[in-house]
């Protein structure tokens, strides 16, 4: 099943932002923007080409007074490959008056056609920006994924383990949600994964015992953020008294969570009575800070316990 967005969404979304409105092929909108897998092989956005289609032509002046200026039977030909081509949408830039040929092409053979009153060149430009967004690889993980310290970070852990409970404690603490119980992530660089909220959980938290919360009604505005990188995972679990011992004490519990070919750090918190835990995740986001910097305590420690241990040799030799 092809789950790509159609040129119905795009209109739907953009309307307003690209000033769009239709001109013809109205009974084409469910088509295809095209894959993440396609947009790699081919160039999404760009200004009309016929030897290397776009999925997105655009005509601007200079695409429409080369088409004026041609042949009536190059022209006529020109019109008919565009169309045959199937491009998921033209798009008539700088409010460009739609040809009476190129109008009844996108008519018979249903492929939609818009105009804007954007130029060309920053028509393509943001085209591209929203599309390479809404076509990027993406996945659904479990979990609450707030912004913290300016962060990224995403609890997760096994269903009851507290999660929800943590996330209303940062939020108190001025911290900001993103998604509860199910953000989307999709990969928008070579290294980055980009988080949001999926548009029907949108500022609510469930938390057990008190039902859905609508966090932006409770905290205003400032308490939500629609999206952010990720950064940090902090896995919840609950461990015996017993388990805790075994903990490396000096280093933590950290390893690499690789999603969509793209590793993160995870870091993995034991849930234990009197643990205060909202100043532990403020604590390993700050230290994540760090590390990012280029400093990394454990390290720093053992150095200056080995400097320590040296200095002693030589004083009692």
């Amino acid at each position: 099943m092809d789950n790509s967005p159609t040129v119905g969404n795009l209109f739907l979304r953009y309307q307003q932002r690209l000033a769009l409105h239709w001109i013809a092929g109205n009974e084409g909108e469910s088509r295809s923007l095209g894959s993440s897998d396609n947009t790699h092989r081919h160039s999404l956005v760009g200004h009309l080409n016929t030897i290397h289609p776009n999925r997105l032509q655009i005509l601007g002046h200079m695409e429409l007074d080369y088409l004026n200026g041609l042949p009536p039977e190059l022209r006529a030909e020109l019109v008919a490959k565009t169309c045959e081509a199937q491009p998921a949408v033209i798009v008539m830039a700088e409010q460009l008056t739609a040809p009476d040929d190129l109008r009844a092409a996108c008519e018979q053979t249903q492929t939609p056609l818009l105009g804007s009153s954007l130029t060309s060149v920053k028509l393509v430009g943001c085209l591209r920006h929203y599309l390479g967004g809404e076509l990027a690889e993406k996945t659904t993980l479990h979990g609450v994924f707030l912004e913290v310290q300016g962060m990224g970070v995403l609890l997760t852990g096994k269903s009851s383990v507290g999660k929800s409970e943590l996330a209303l404690e940062l939020i108190t603490r001025n911290h900001r949600l993103i998604a509860d119980d199910a953000p989307e992530f999709s990969r928008t660089g070579p290294d980055t994964l980009r988080g949001r909220c999926p548009e029907v959980l949108r500022d609510f938290l469930e938390v057990r015992g008190l039902g859905v919360l609508n966090i932006r009604a409770m905290y205003g505005d400032s308490a939500i953020k629609f999206s952010k990188d990720l950064h940090l995972i902090v896995r919840l679990e609950r461990l015996a008294s017993e388990d805790m011992h075994r903990v490396d004490r000096l280093k933590g519990c950290y390893q690499q969570c690789t999603i969509l070919d793209i590793d993160i750090p995870e870091v993995t918190l034991p849930v234990a009575p009197g643990r205060n835990l909202a100043v532990l995740i403020e604590a390993a986001v700050r230290d994540h800070i760090l590390l990012r910097k280029g400093y990394n305590a454990s390290e720093a420690f053992l150095k200056r316990h080995r400097n320590v241990m040296q200095q002693q040799t030589t004083a009692f030799p």
